[in-house]
This record gives structure tokens, C-alpha cells and sequence, in this order.
């Protein structure tokens, strides 16, 4: 009941906790302790803004909801990866495609394998509906290949990078494939996206009232202002402590989309561990397309405003995982049922991601 009513307290008063720190330390340099305990407010900030959203989520639908806690996780994932390359000395044009393609390896290996597990810890084969999930690992595919591995070929501008015209395109392309993916979600094919053998309803034990709603959207606007600035603040602290411990800079992409998909990739397995093998293939997929299809266009944006080199292009290791991941998945969707196998096939591709990218 304490753990509870502490839990509750923090939610209710991290954002504002957060804001006031972004305020206190805004120009000043944090010291080794100082950046802990900023590190953690930044850690509540994300976690309050994700439950606020979820909150607003509850209040408007489970559909509309999806875009809101999709946009806010968007909001974060720019903010931090925008923070963190405006003050690196002389840029980290490569920072934007290392959290993107982890986002990707994140959510379609470790969020799709460790709910795989949970759920067949209930049932032999969980089923789910594969036109959805099918539907929408083909989009992540889709955008994923236009946007990270096609610079490494293209022949307009040097290294792994886009022309401004072919950027232009690909963050055209990358909104529309996400806006349609939205309309077949929401209005022309919701079916696609329940599984009509397995329906596991779980509603929530309070609607909230529209007061509640009113407050949560203030209180998600906090979060996000405050997640951006704390990012600001703690970067040069995180880089420095990655490159003193002697591992790559890539590292840092992989903390912060571990970050950004960890309340949405809890739910995703605790929603697998009751049953719903559904809404865990929903909110894993959803999370990677909406970090493809909104991120993209975002960076698009903020690089020709802020004058910062985007380099998309995949290693030719990371190329490699892509591959492999989209076929694993490919099989995984192919059928209506999972196994433990399947599941065990994501987490020994999720591990690898790990491995490498500390060890390139």
C-alpha cells in the first residue's frame, strides 16, 4: 500500500520535480552525483508522460489513444536525440540512424521475443491476427529499407547520406506510409488488429473524468518540455562516461531508445503474460513504425532548420540484423500462432544486437 501510494505520489509530482531541475541546472554542468539523480528524474519524466498519455488514451479510445502515446514517445525520441547531437562537438550526424535502427531491433526482437515468452507461458501456441501485425511489419519494412539502407547505395551526395531532394522524399514517403498505416488502424480494417479467437477484455477500473483528462494533458505537456531539457543538461555526461568506459558512441543510441520503449515495452509482455497475444504484437509494432514513420520526417525537418547532417545509412553489420530480423519476423507473422521457439529466435537476434554494439 506504501509502494503504491509513493508510486502514485511520484507520477503526480515528477514532472514538475523535472521541470524545476531542468530550471536549476539549465546553465550549470552537473557534477558525477548531480547526474545520477538527474538521470533518474529523466527516467520518472518519461515514465509519468507515457502514463499520462495512457490516461488521455482511456479517455478518448484505444484507437485515437494509439496516436497520442505514439506522438508524445515521438516528441521524446526527437527531443533526446536532438538535445544530445546539438551538443556534441562538432555534430553526431550518425546518432538519429542509431536510435532509429535500435528502436527497430528494440521493439521487432526484444519486445516481440520476451512477449512471445510470457505468453506461452500461459497457452502452448498464443494465437494472434497476423493481417494486422503482418500488415504493419510489411510497413516497417517498407520504410525502414528507404530510409536507413538505401543511403548506404545511393550515389547523389558522399557517404551514407541523402541529397536534400532524396531526404525530402524519403520523409514524405516515410509520414504517408505511418498516416495510412493510422486510417487502416482506426477506420477501414480495426478488425485486422483484434484477434477474434483469443478476445482478452481488460478494462480499466476507473474512466477517467474530464477533470482527470484536463490534467493529464497539462501534466504530459510538463513531461515532455522537461524530458527534452533534462536531456539537454545530462548529454555531455552520458557521452563523456560512454567514452571513458571505452565503448562506441553508438552506445548511446541504444540507452536512449531503451529508455524511450521501456513503459511501452512492458506493457507489450505484461499484456502478452495475461493472454493478449494481440495488443503485444500491436504495441510492439506500433512503437517501431511510429519510431520510423515520424522520427524520419521530424529529423527531416529539424536538420534542415538547424543545419545538422543526417547520415541514415546502415553499417554493413547493422544491414545484416535488418535482414535477418524482417525474415525471422516474416515467419513469425506468417501464421496466426506463435511458439516458444519463435520467441527464443527474437531474443538470440536481440542479444546479438546487444553484443555488437558494444563489442562492434
Amino acid at each position: 500500500m506504501l509502494v503504491a501510494k509513493i508510486w502514485t505520489l511520484g507520477k503526480i509530482i515528477g514532472p514538475i520535480a523535472a521541470l524545476i531541475t531542468v530550471f536549476l541546472f539549465w546553465t550549470n554542468s552537473p557534477n558525477g552525483l548531480q547526474a545520477l539523480v538527474i538521470i533518474s528524474i529523466l527516467v520518472g519524466a518519461i515514465v509519468a508522460a507515457v502514463h499520462y498519455a495512457e490516461i488521455i488514451s482511456a479517455y478518448v479510445g484505444r484507437s485515437f489513444g494509439a496516436v497520442i502515446l505514439a506522438m508524445s514517445v515521438t516528441v521524446i525520441e526527437v527531443g533526446l536525440i536532438l538535445a544530445i547531437m546539438s551538443s556534441t562537438d562538432g555534430g553526431s550526424p550518425s546518432l538519429a540512424r542509431e536510435t532509429v535502427f535500435s528502436a527497430i531491433m528494440i521493439t521487432c526482437n526484444g519486445i516481440i521475443g520476451f512477449s512471445i515468452i510470457a505468453a506461452c507461458r500461459k497457452m502452448e501456441s498464443p494465437t494472434f491476427n497476423s493481417e494486422g501485425s503482418g500488415a504493419t511489419l510489411s510497413a516497417i519494412a517498407t520504410i525502414a529499407t528507404l530510409s536507413l539502407v538505401l543511403p548506404s547505395f545511393t550515389k547523389g551526395s558522399a557517404g551514407p547520406t541523402f541529397t536534400p531532394s532524396q531526404l525530402a522524399f524519403v520523409a514524405m514517403v516515410s509520414l504517408g506510409v505511418y498516416l495510412l498505416y493510422l486510417y487502416v488502424l482506426t477506420v477501414r480494417n480495426r478488425e485486422h488488429f483484434e484477434d477474434p479467437e483469443n478476445l482478452v477484455v481488460v478494462p480499466y477500473a476507473h474512466q477517467p473524468t474530464k477533470t482527470v483528462f484536463r490534467n493529464s494533458i497539462f501534466q504530459l505537456i510538463i513531461a515532455l518540455v522537461s524530458v527534452i531539457g533534462l536531456a539537454k543538461i545530462i548529454s555531455p555526461s552520458i557521452q563523456g562516461f560512454v567514452l571513458d568506459a571505452g565503448y562506441p558512441l553508438s552506445s548511446v543510441a541504444v540507452a536512449v531508445a531503451l529508455v524511450i520503449l521501456a513503459p511501452e515495452g512492458l506493457a507489450a509482455i505484461k499484456s502478452s503474460n495475461r493472454g493478449d497475444m494481440q495488443t503485444g504484437f500491436n504495441l510492439a509494432y506500433g512503437s517501431a513504425l511510429a519510431s520510423i514513420g515520424l522520427t524520419i520526417p521530424a529529423l527531416a525537418i529539424a536538420s534542415w532548420v538547424m543545419g545538422i547532417e543526417l547520415q541514415l545509412g546502415l553499417s554493413a553489420t547493422e544491414i545484416v540484423l535488418f535482414v535477418l530480423t524482417m525474415i525471422v519476423s516474416l515467419v513469425t507473422v506468417s501464421s496466426h500462432r506463435v511458439t516458444l521457439f519463435q520467441g527464443g529466435l527474437h531474443i538470440v537476434i536481440f542479444s546479438a544486437f546487444l553484443f555488437l554494439a558494444i563489442n562492434p
